[in-house]
């Protein structure tokens, strides 16, 4: 029998590690010895006598619930983005509601003051579209008016 050259050997031995240990259907340990010639030696079965070295241990037995597992895992993910989005929705309406009391308060607010204020004259329209001067008693009614509109939606302290 002709013997290999040792660099060759080497790559024999590792090639045969990678296959093991990269094959999927690899399920025995792999053993590594020295035989009574020096060369290494790999092989499924230990050898009597000699020491040897434990390489590849053997593949953990195949969970038969993976599948489910993952399936599990992957609806959990899924429910947890989905709770995520929902959130994100809620806080960017409640943000939106909030801008729009907040500029509801501040209108009614500064319109219930002009209302107060003698220095200007306050008009409406009538019917047909014309200006109509407001008197002190419908200024009153008006403020009074939009106060009771602060109150009702409940505006934070100016």
């Amino acid at each position: 029998m002709a013997r290999l050259p040792r660099s060759r050997l080497w790559m024999c031995a590792v090639a045969a590690l990678l296959a093991a240990s990269v094959s999927p259907f690899a399920t025995a340990a792999l053993y590594k010895w020295v035989d009574a010639n020096g060369r290494v030696v790999y092989s499924d079965q230990p050898p009597t006598g000699v020491k040897s070295e434990l390489v590849g241990a053997a593949a953990p037995p195949a969970n038969p619930d993976a599948l489910k597992d993952l399936a599990n895992k992957d609806a959990e993910l899924k429910k947890r983005q989905s709770d995520r989005a929902e959130e994100a929705n809620k806080s960017a309406k409640a943000r939106t509601e909030a801008q729009k009391l907040a500029t509801f308060c501040t209108q009614a607010r500064t319109q219930a003051s002009g209302m107060r204020r003698t220095d200007i004259a306050m008009y409406r329209l009538n019917e047909k579209g014309e200006r109509v001067p407001m008197d002190e008693a419908a200024r009153k009614a008006e403020a009074d008016r939009l106060d009771a509109m602060v109150k009702e939606h409940k505006c934070p302290p100016a």
